[in-house]
């Protein structure tokens, strides 16, 4: 099969929506499809305001178009709502084309943290953007409730996957840091709500890992925790596996990649009994959930780690892959006829 993916978000960031997409196409191709990439690598960018890391590709549907007729895919799936995703979307409502959305980053929240924009405006517009696509695929039961509550509709179920050959426990080496080491791993920007794990009066080591606009500030007001940057590949496992617990404050996330890593480890997770941990952590047994913060890091600390490895092993980047599949919306030779000018 022919398949063709746009997304807005691609290297160099990094982050829960590149991992997916990346791990993904490599499972497809590994099965024997061919998949083309449509990413703002081949396009001129521009800083996205507020966030330099993110390039958001400037004027790209003639380009393109011009490689989806030369790729002639069998199924396109639009994973991101950016220029890219309104260019792929433009491309298919004008040819009559099926396709396939995905929601992978919860948009009205961060808005809505850095503009004075109603949630409901920004959900009306994520609303028209999809409301085309023959299924919008969403990681868990309460990201597809949720949405079904703002009104959309034909949502189905994409879970995710982990490489537990790269994230396992014994990939551990010891961070030179007093225990028990309390770690976070992703972007370090607002919306993932990093002070709540930073102002938790807790002891041993807190370590945040990654970066993103609020690095500076956070490091400044929060001089005792370790912010050690970026880590990737191997040296990003060794540093999560090392933790004792990991945190994720975040409440704003439709999975939380991240969490899934962390379990892959045998760490704990401790988190908000919000969309995404709900789905992803067993209370009790791969980490704690609770609007206290610090009493989920406590509880989660004294968790089973095999408990959580053994979770993770049952999510794997194949299955993701052939779930994916499973969804798309083959393109029949015959073009249907547009419903509606793009």
């Amino acid at each position: 099969m022919r398949i063709a993916i746009a997304t807005d978000a691609w290297f160099p960031q990094i982050n829960g929506v590149v991992t997916t997409l990346s791990r993904t196409a490599d499972a497809l191709r590994e099965g024997g499809d061919t998949v083309q990439l449509l990413t703002p690598s081949e396009h001129p960018t521009i800083a996205l305001p507020s966030y330099k890391e993110i390039r958001l590709a400037l004027a790209p549907y003639r380009r393109l178009a011009d490689r989806l007729d030369g790729f002639v895919p069998d199924a396109i799936h639009i994973a991101t709502e950016g220029p890219i995703g309104w260019a792929a979307r433009r491309y298919c409502r004008r040819r009559g084309l099926p396709f396939t959305t995905a929601y992978h980053t919860q948009f009205p929240r961060y808005v809505r943290l850095r503009a004075p924009i109603p949630e409901t405006a920004t959900y009306a517009w994520l609303r028209r953007f999809h409301a085309p696509a023959r299924r919008t695929l969403v990681p868990t039961p309460s990201m597809r409730q949720e949405l079904a509550d703002w009104g959309f509709r034909g949502l189905s179920l994409w879970p995710r996957g982990v490489d537990t050959e790269l994230f396992h426990p014994a990939a551990a080496t010891a961070l030179d840091v007093p225990g028990p080491i309390q770690l976070y791993a992703g972007r370090v920007a607002r919306e993932k709500n990093l002070e709540a794990f930073l102002a938790v009066d807790t002891p041993g080591t807190k370590v945040v890992v990654g970066d993103g606009p609020d690095r500076e500030a956070l490091a400044r007001d929060y001089p005792d925790a370790v912010f050690t940057g970026y880590r990737r590949g191997r040296d990003l496992a060794a540093t999560v596996a090392t933790a004792d617990v990991f945190v994720f404050p975040s409440r704003t996330d439709t999975f939380g990649l991240t969490m899934l890593e962390a379990m892959a480890c045998g760490v704990p997770v401790a988190a908000y009994p919000v969309t995404g941990p709900r789905d992803v952590v067993t209370e009790g047994v791969t980490g704690a959930l609770d609007e206290d913060l610090g009493a989920a890091m406590a509880r989660a600390r004294g968790l089973d780690g095999a408990d959580c490895r053994a979770v993770a092993e049952g999510h794997t980047w194949s299955a993701c892959a052939a779930r994916l599949r499973s969804q798309l919306a083959p393109i029949s030779r015959v073009p249907m006829p547009a419903a509606e000018p793009a």
